[in-house]
């Protein structure tokens, strides 16, 4: 098979999915599988709902186009707020979009007047991680303005935590949710149906709380793709933390000096590498760089090998297993920036492993 490529093991994906829907729903917890890092997969929506997730969320329409067409049933919601240029789109592939401007959901109130649509939004709600949403005392009166909007029909609200400011969900910020759902139904004598607690690193608040309040719904991504919540990079107990795995191939195999010789001065990225003299070491070049992956994130299967730097077009790392043959394939487990940044690349092949069956399958972790 090229490399390098991306392999998407179908069949743990289905099994991670499966049991993080289940295990939320015994709390009472719908769950969302977000996309994005499978870049509008057919595959891989299909898989997700097949495995009784609630369904599918993406911040880019173009993925959500994709995934419609695959998926015509399916409910899928578009998680980033929607882009002016871009509501035509979203009214008509979108069936659920999370805003936190007034003018944005204008906009898609007249798009869904033109196409005789009603569109759901979901509010999102600032609780300190300072990335999208209304300042809480401001969603009375923006949800106030929305429900006077045509077509526009207000299903939820929302926030977002560890992401931009690394803010951790917890029984504080996930109680002010729920208040401010229940105080928002109040004031304005409607019901919500959706209150989004979060992202794959709510999995600590869930489980360290008895009460989960009025929270009944969390988009969950790298917990599915690769089996770790997000405040620590934990792996979850009894899921996979290889269902995609990178694999990249040997172009030089050779000893080499561990360090440079001449004056070091900035390398192709600006920086200005440092080197320990080890003397002699076995050294490989990889047919892959920084155009393909963050190469930061990626991490070898074997520990006989190491990462000892990057450019945008080369990998080379250092075996203690002796030289490593031409054409000698090599895999990498990612971290989510990487398997974002890879699966983005027209460089990295992608495979979908076949399915195998789905029970006896040993998780490892």
């Amino acid at each position: 098979m090229a490399t390098p490529r991306l392999e998407i093991d179908l069949a743990k994906l289905h099994h991670n999915a499966h049991q993080l829907a289940q295990h939320l729903a015994a709390r009472g917890i719908s769950l969302t599988g977000v996309t994005k890092v499978a870049l509008g997969s057919s595959e891989v929506a299909q898989t997700l709902l097949a495995a009784g997730v609630h369904s599918l969320g993406d911040s880019r329409i173009e993925n959500i186009e994709r995934m419609r067409r695959a998926a015509k049933e399916a409910t899928l919601i578009l998680l980033r707020t929607p882009l002016m240029s871009q509501v035509e789109r979203v009214v008509a592939h979108a069936d659920i979009s999370f805003n936190s401007e007034l003018a944005v959901i204008a906009n898609l109130s007249e798009a869904a007047v033109r196409q005789d649509r009603i569109h759901r939004i979901v509010l999102m709600v600032e609780l300190g991680d300072l990335r999208e949403g209304l300042a809480p005392e401001d969603l009375t009166a923006t949800a106030q303005r929305a429900l006077e909007l045509p077509n526009i029909a207000l299903t939820g609200i929302g926030t977002n935590l560890a992401c931009f400011g690394g803010v951790k969900p917890d029984l504080q910020n996930m109680a002010l949710l729920s208040d401010l759902a229940t105080s928002l139904e109040q004031e304005l004598g409607i019901d919500l149906t959706l209150v989004s607690g979060g992202n794959s690193a709510n999995i600590d608040w869930l489980e360290g709380c008895r009460d989960t309040g009025r929270v009944n719904h969390l988009r969950l991504g790298e917990a599915i793709f690769l089996g770790r919540e997000t405040l620590r990079r934990t792996p979850i107990d009894g899921l996979f933390t290889d269902a995609v795995t990178l694999v990249a191939e040997v172009i030089e195999s050779k000893v080499k000096s561990s360090a440079p010789s001449g004056q070091i001065c900035q390398d192709a990225f600006g920086d200005t590498p440092a080197f320990a003299d080890r003397g002699l070491i076995d050294r490989a070049i990889l047919g892959l760089g920084r155009q393909d992956v963050d190469v930061s994130g990626l991490r070898p299967d074997a520990e006989d090998l190491q990462i000892l730097g990057s450019s945008s077009d080369h990998v080379i790392v250092e075996s203690s297993r002796g030289l490593l043959r031409i054409g000698e394939e090599l895999m990498f487990h990612l971290s989510y920036g990487a398997l974002l940044a890879a699966m983005t690349s027209p460089y990295v092949d992608k495979v979908f492993l076949p399915e195998q069956a789905r029970c006896g399958i040993r998780c490892q972790r």
